[in-house]
């Protein structure tokens, strides 16, 4: 039989969709195994940019490099990871998912490998991109491996689960990387996700996924598409990433890469738009319905920032250590686990729109919670509503998901449109939302400076004593009357910076506030007019005969 040939499936061994393996049979022993696997295949591809991510700082001196150049490393990680899905789709549907399996997670291992061999920014860049691309191939397997552990009735549960599992990565990594560094300074992050590779390779080759049909995918304009397409969001992921720190009006080529990343992906959309068979299908992308989706991804993951871009940078700036935040870490580890294992318990396919409208209640009422901050804030205020937000962060992935496979499912061949999509949404999402708040946090905080500044008058008798009750600390050790002067007026201009900063952050937690209210809005009205021309649609039955009247 030929290898493209499709096999004969018993009813409850079919694969879901092109691509994805079979479902046989488990023993319940077996089914944990699957699920074990899944969790630690889907924890092991997002922990990999997730510790980077959350020791930027630490990392920064080990390399010698400047706030602007380590920005670079988790930028590389998503230009090539958002457009690999462009691919993987498709290489999972011609070559099977064996060698899928294999290729990617020994490719993961050998990256992984070559980060202990990094001494310098550009090796670490570039480490980094090829991460980003065999990362992408983790979530999906980790997925499909999570969908072998539940029974045919709960597969929905088990997609939840294998989706939502990568997105604990984060706060595990604030929770533990610490001790990492201890270990073997920047290298114990590296060999720590070396070990967790190498583990997830073994569980992997040990306990294989079942076979799936295999197809005769690829077409030589494939590769067209993706190399404009990849390079398009490539560019646009740079700029979003890079644009708050070199700021967007300031750095010439931040301009010249936004116009790029337009021409080249308008180009493969061009392209995509006029074949026959297309790797993306742009009519139903270009649909009311998919757009609709998109953006609500794109708004509940601009949301879902506060916690990296809010929450955590505020209390940074009031001088917070690791271990200071330690325990708010695990409060917002323990509310995306909360909100993961209650999506996967109460999902349900007729009701895919209201775990949407919960988690954005939850993550605006933990957002405006936040807005009353002060500089005696401390992480113990914060817990409650940092738990609100991990909880919805978690709790939409899954429906969010079921509401674009729903589509999928009526045309397969849409799911290299989806699975591109909803990657771009998820990863786009996140950086426009850091890209929005950091660059509103740093306009606010100018505004406000220059605000507390025309009240810090020399003639005010108030801000003279504050001066002079600054220096006075310093009696002992400064005998010019006019330099402990100076040193007062320093540390009160000191004070009114981070009361500056402290304004602009509760701007921004009512910014974030407002985009989920508005983004509530929009679904209920939305549901409401779909509902209401259901009803006007439907025949009415209530007079016999009336349809001929």
């Amino acid at each position: 039989m030929d290898k493209y040939t499709p096999r004969q499936w018993l009813p409850h061994e079919k694969p879901t969709l092109p691509g994805s393996p079979s479902t046989p049979l488990h023993a319940p022993g077996t089914r944990l195994a699957y699920g074990a696997v899944g969790l630690l295949v889907a924890i092991t591809g997002g922990l990999g940019n997730a510790l980077v991510t959350a020791n930027l700082t630490f990392l920064q001196g080990a390399l010698g490099a400047t706030t602007a150049e380590m920005a670079w490393l988790p930028a590389a990680f998503v230009m090539t990871n958002v457009s690999m899905n462009l691919l993987l789709v498709k290489f999972r549907q011609e070559f099977g998912l064996r060698a899928f399996t294999e290729v990617f997670l020994v490719l993961y291992a050998l990256v992984t490998f070559a980060h202990l061999f990094v001494n310098d920014l550009n090796s670490a860049v570039a480490v980094r991109a090829a991460h980003g691309m065999v990362g992408a191939a983790l979530s999906s397997l980790g997925l499909y491996y999570m969908i072998q552990a539940f029974p045919a009735q709960w597969r929905l549960k088990a997609m939840v689960l294998g989706l939502g599992a990568s997105q604990l990565a984060i706060p595990l990594a604030r929770v533990f990387s610490e001790d990492l560094l201890q270990i073997a300074e920047w290298r114990g992050l590296y060999m720590f996700e070396l070990g967790l590779a190498l583990t997830a390779l073994g569980c992997v080759l040990l306990l294989k996924l079942p076979p799936g049909d295999r197809f005769k995918t690829f077409e030589p304009l494939d590769f067209l598409t993706f190399s404009l397409m990849a390079g398009g969001t490539a560019l646009l992921c740079a700029a979003l990433s890079l644009g708050r720190i070199d700021w967007w009006l300031d750095a010439p080529w931040i301009g010249v890469a936004l116009a790029g990343a337009i021409g080249l992906i308008c180009a493969g959309l061009a392209i995509e738009h006029n074949r026959s068979n297309p790797l993306l299908m742009t009519r139903w992308l270009g649909s009311a319905a998919v757009i609709r989706l998109a953006l609500c991804v794109i708004l509940i993951r601009m949301v879902t920032s506060e916690q990296s871009t809010g929450a955590v940078g505020f209390l940074q700036t009031l001088n917070m250590g690791t271990e200071q935040l330690r325990q708010l870490y695990w409060i917002m580890l323990l509310g995306a686990v909360a909100g993961l294992a209650t999506s996967a318990l109460t999902i349900n396919p007729q009701h895919l729109v209201m775990p949407l409208f919960i988690s954005l209640g939850l993550m605006a009422t933990g957002a405006f919670m936040d807005s009353s901050s002060s500089n005696l804030t401390r992480p113990a205020q914060m817990y409650l509503s940092q738990f609100m937000l991990a909880f919805g962060s978690t709790f939409f992935l899954g429906p969010s998901m079921a509401l674009g496979i729903s589509h999928v499912r009526a045309n397969p061949r849409n799911l290299v449109s989806f699975s591109v999509m909803f990657g771009i949404c998820n990863s786009l999402g996140g950086l426009i939302g850091a890209a929005l708040l950091g660059t509103f946090q740093t306009v606010r905080e100018k505004f406000h400076s220059s605000n507390l500044a025309e009240q810090l008058g020399r003639l005010e008798p108030l801000v003279n004593a504050r001066v002079q009750s600054g220096g006075s600390g310093y009696a002992g050790l400064i005998a010019d009357p006019s330099l402990r002067s100076e040193v007062g007026t320093r540390l009160l201009a000191s004070a009114a910076t981070r009361e500056a900063n402290v304004l602009a952050y509760n701007d921004v937690f009512m910014l974030i506030g407002g985009i989920a209210v508005l983004t509530m809005l929009w679904i209920f009205i939305r549901s409401l007019w779909v509902w209401y021309t259901t009803r006007q649609a439907s025949p009415s039955t209530s007079t016999p005969g009336a349809s001929n009247r």
